[in-house]
């Protein structure tokens, strides 16, 4: 059949044969529908923590309170409310959030102030049979009362400003009941009025690291391989000097006193510096570094023509990225979906976290028919309990509640952290896709102007979610349960803390470790799985075991290249944030005359620069994993087309010319029939 067409149509018909547009069908559904019901089921847990308080029934009927009061906010603020899954302070339901700022002393001197303020009890206290102190004691009314707003269902204190200076209910300062604060205490960070002030001068800073980015990608096409050589040269050349370093200080302690005694005379030393005087030391070093000095020379001898490929593969991704230029700016869709993610993940979080209550139990050191029991502490020395064991006591067991949502609280916030991290891999991975899709249809297309789609990075995106949902979902999911069990495994690490087994802290250890190796494998994988999937259309499970072999059967390539492209994208990320950096630094700290006019006093620099550091960070981290994603792409279909084609006239290699050369093959000329 393939004689039978001319030469333009013949390589046309093993480019659509290598990258298979046609006949794709929908792959892993049954992961794809799996996954839909876990989102169905995330936005229903998402719904049910929100609406925990959306009634309460009492003894007329049920009451509307739909909204949830903190006795103490601040106790919220904490990060490690999100990681505990409670907020340490009582909390109850209520209609309206309160609209007045007013203490428990001060209000219960008045009548009407009372009949407002006893409506943000959990119960009425009575205040004829308990004390103030008492009240607090118990913690069946809050402390104080700040004027707040609605958010989210729950009542969050209403800041203002006036001027500079932070305020609630038109006030600078409250009372919290034991002493007067100040508003800004209710708000974490409050201390970045710099970086506030600072917006104009910040994105100017993160544009530059935009701009210096692309600069970096355009030089990478045009002096990829002087850059590889120079880097590798300058690691030989600190080698080498590490070696003369060391001869030299081998060579000034020969009339040392002491310093020609041997390491097994010396020792164990739990001072390290110790060795340092030490002949032999010395000579311990400079005999390991001339043995990887000399490996290093040797692979480049025999690998060199393994780094040239590695080079020309460099310059044909920029290539690449050069025709499919929207690629650069596909990392802004896939940071705007994982902000999505985080933000539902984070709310879900605090609405589960912060809707438990203080459940006590009863414990005793020897046997009591009530241990376990759930305890009520302020009349737990009157109660039967009590009398039972008297060696009891009514203790804090955790946060939670005897209600049937209360009970499967933890199974809910487990099902919060998983989707968690099963959408936010999803959406990596959609990215991963989407990109291979559009950089293999550069590589397969015969002639990249007329063959390429005119939006390649849409007409992937569109066929990664049309056909390939379920297996985007399906290694997602894998990585998601590696992700959790480590998480696991952090907490119970986090708990056994204070014990003493040895061997348990070992096998622990020794387990997060493994773990943390099965994910990085996993997601090497992964993305070679989805380049695949993108290029032919087959299921997850095939196209992880095709990638995996493909790899193996190159794994000297794959090895080479690697670890030249990470290493000069790492060499990427590290002079881009430091150029940003040190503008920064000049230009906020005024320590320039150049800057003095144009930035203006600031009492903490560091935070602009601090900010502008990590978006620098983040915005080379986006162009760069494009980059790395074209490079790992056309890797893949490199290798496919030297093991599919053979440069014959039926099957042409579909490789550049430059990488042709490089391989120091050829494509045979075709004949041409005539149909």
């Amino acid at each position: 059949k393939c004689m039978e067409l001319k030469s333009g149509e013949l390589i046309k018909h093993v480019a659509t044969d290598c990258f298979s547009l046609l006949h794709r069908g929908c792959t892993d559904i049954v992961c794809c529908i799996f996954f839909i019901v876990a989102i169905v089921g995330y936005v229903a847990v998402g719904i049910l923590g929100k609406s925990v308080c959306s009634s309460v029934k009492d003894g007329l009927g049920t009451v509307k309170k739909p909204l949830l009061f903190y006795f103490n906010m601040m106790k919220c603020a904490s990060p490690m409310v999100l990681l505990e899954f409670q907020c340490p302070t009582p909390q109850v339901c209520v209609e309206k959030c309160p609209n007045r700022t007013m203490t428990l002393v001060t209000a219960i001197g008045d009548k009407q102030d009372w009949e407002y303020y006893r409506s943000f009890c959990r119960e009425d206290p009575g205040v004829k049979v308990r004390s103030v102190p008492q009240i607090l004691q118990e913690k069946l009314c809050p402390a104080y009362l700040i004027s707040s707003k609605p958010f989210l269902q729950r009542c969050f204190p209403s800041l203002g400003k006036k001027g500079e200076v932070i305020t609630v209910g038109d006030q600078e300062t409250f009372n919290d009941g034991e002493k007067i604060r100040d508003a800004k205490d209710l708000v974490a960070g409050m201390n970045c009025g710099d970086i506030k002030h600072q917006p104009v001068s910040s994105c100017s800073c993160l544009l530059i690291a935009v701009v210096l980015s692309l600069i970096f990608i355009v030089l990478l096409r045009y002096l990829a391989g002087i850059m590889v050589w120079v880097m590798i040269v300058m690691v030989i050349a600190v080698v080498a000097y590490g070696i003369v370093h060391c001869s030299v200080k081998y060579v000034s302690l020969k009339d040392t006193p002491g310093a020609n005694i041997t390491l097994q005379q010396l020792g164990f030393q739990p001072d390290f510096s110790v060795y340092l005087h030490i002949r032999q030391t010395w000579l311990a070093f400079i005999i390991i570094l001339a043995i990887l000095e000399f490996i290093i020379i040797i692979l480049l001898i025999f690998l060199r023509n393994r780094i040239r490929i590695a080079v020309e593969l460099m310059k044909e991704a920029s290539r690449a990225v050069g025709y499919v230029m929207s690629s650069l700016f596909y990392p802004i869709f896939t940071f705007f979906l994982l902000t999505i993610v985080i933000a539902y993940w984070g709310v879900t979080a605090v609405f589960l976290s912060t809707s438990s209550e203080p459940v006590y139990k009863v414990f005793n050191e020897t046997v009591c028919p009530h241990a376990r029991e759930t305890c009520i502490p302020e009349n737990f020395t009157l109660s039967k309990m009590k009398t039972d064991c008297p060696q009891s006591e009514c203790l804090f067991a955790f946060y939670g509640g005897e209600t049937p949502y209360h009970k499967y609280l933890i199974f809910l916030q487990f099902y919060n952290v998983f989707l968690f991290f099963w959408c936010a891999n999803f959406v990596t991975a959609l990215g991963q896709m989407t990109l291979a899709g559009a950089f293999a249809s550069y590589y397969w297309a015969p002639n990249k102007t007329k063959d390429m789609p005119a939006f390649p990075l849409c007409a992937s995106l569109g066929r990664s979610l049309r056909y390939h949902t379920g297996s985007l979902a399906f290694g997602s999911l894998i990585l998601a349960i590696v992700q959790i069990i480590r998480v696991l495994l952090e907490y119970i690490d986090h708990k056994l803390k204070g014990a003493q087994n040895k061997f348990a802290k070992f096998l622990l250890c020794c387990l997060k470790c493994c773990f943390w190796c099965l994910e990085k494998f996993i997601k090497f994988l992964n993305r070679n799985a989805y380049i695949m999937v993108a290029i032919y259309g087959k299921n997850f499970c095939r196209s992880a075991c095709d990638a995996f072999f493909l790899l193996m059967r190159n794994v000297i390539r794959v090895v080479v290249l690697d670890k030249v492209t990470d290493f000069i994208l790492f060499l990427g990320k590290l002079l881009i944030v430091g150029l940003v950096g040190i503008f920064a630094f000049f230009f906020f700290s005024g320590h320039t005359d150049a800057f003095k006019g144009a930035a203006p006093s600031l009492h903490y620099y560091w935070v602009p620069i601090l900010t502008v550091l990590v978006g620098s960070y983040f915005i080379a981290h986006g162009f760069f994993s494009v980059y790395a994603m074209c490079v790992d792409t056309l890797f893949l279909c490199f290798l496919e087309d030297l093991e599919r084609n053979d440069g014959s006239p039926e099957r042409p290699y579909l490789m550049s010319e430059k990488l042709l050369n490089v391989l120091k093959k050829k494509n045979q000329p075709a004949a041409f029939y005539s149909l």
